[in-house]
């Protein structure tokens, strides 16, 4: 029996509650001032940059980018893709453009990808969506001479599994120079009998499919940005085994929402970093 198995559900279900580890507030309010965030600060970046919004890279109603294009001539243009948290069944593109705000400044495009949240979409569909989305960028936008990941939470999870795709089933292999993965969730085994698993209805057999870290196909990254924070921590010796150069920040005075949050403020210790990833600091 798994340590996890034996751990008592409501305990589970406290340690896999971001909401309730934050200081700075209730859980409930903790939540609502995290999409309000998110909200002001897409609202913001689509008042700044030029924006192409609900642009299908699938047949899906929910198969659906928005891209913040900055106002350059210049052909050497470095392009953001975001994956949005929301533990795989809240949030929206609609409230993921956020970080847009400081890098449209900089001549980073910022595409927000939308995916099937649960429980209209499973953890399949939503791997092979954001899979997808990936291929339909670059497609779309060849002349892009550095392409980014960035994912929150379930988001880093979903980046995590772009990163550890076999390319050899699509019709490109997307030259994917870095990710900033953000407080994500690696291992799907623990939260399969708490609340978060309501909706997305995992078993055993499914989830070993969606462990990023268990897959060795990520020697092409050149560079991954891992922050922890709280329990979501991915084994770093796993991905520095694969040849990948690994660093972790773990960043103080923040919690779960307030880590991602602060991407919209071109002065935050995070928003440096990813310029300088892309050697734009």
């Amino acid at each position: 029996m798994s340590h996890w198995t034996e751990m008592k559900k409501d305990e589970l279900d406290r340690q896999y509650s971001p909401s309730r580890w934050s200081h700075r507030m209730s859980a409930d309010d903790v939540i609502k001032a995290h999409v309000k965030a998110l909200k002001e600060g897409t609202d913001q970046a689509r008042g700044l940059a030029q924006t192409l919004l609900n642009v299908p890279y699938g047949d899906g109603d929910g198969e659906k980018l928005d891209v913040y294009i900055p106002s350059t001539n210049s052909l050497d243009v470095h392009l953001v893709i975001y994956l949005h948290g929301g533990y795989w069944q809240f949030l929206s593109k609609e409230e993921s453009g956020f970080m847009a705000v400081p890098l449209v400044d900089k001549g980073v495009v910022v595409v927000a990808v939308g995916y099937d949240i649960a429980p209209k979409g499973n953890m399949d569909l939503m791997v092979s969506q954001v899979r997808r989305s990936v291929v339909s960028v670059v497609q779309q936008y060849s002349h892009i001479s550095g392409l980014y990941l960035c994912g929150h939470s379930a988001g880093a999870h979903l980046a995590a599994m772009v990163l550890s795709t076999d390319w050899s089933q699509y019709t490109i292999t997307p030259q994917i120079k870095g990710a900033f993965l953000v407080s994500g969730i690696y291992d799907l085994l623990p939260i399969l009998s708490t609340y978060v698993n309501e909706p997305l209805k995992m078993t055993e057999y499914v989830s070993p499919a969606c462990k990023p870290c268990r897959n060795q196909c990520l020697l092409f990254c050149v560079y991954v940005l891992y922050i922890y924070i709280n329990l979501f921590l991915l084994p770093l010796k796993t991905l520095e085994a694969t040849g990948l150069h690994v660093t972790m920040e773990d960043v103080a005075n923040t919690d779960h929402f307030s880590i991602i949050e602060q991407l919209v403020d071109g002065e935050y210790h995070l928003t440096k970093l990813l310029l300088k990833m892309m050697g734009k600091s």
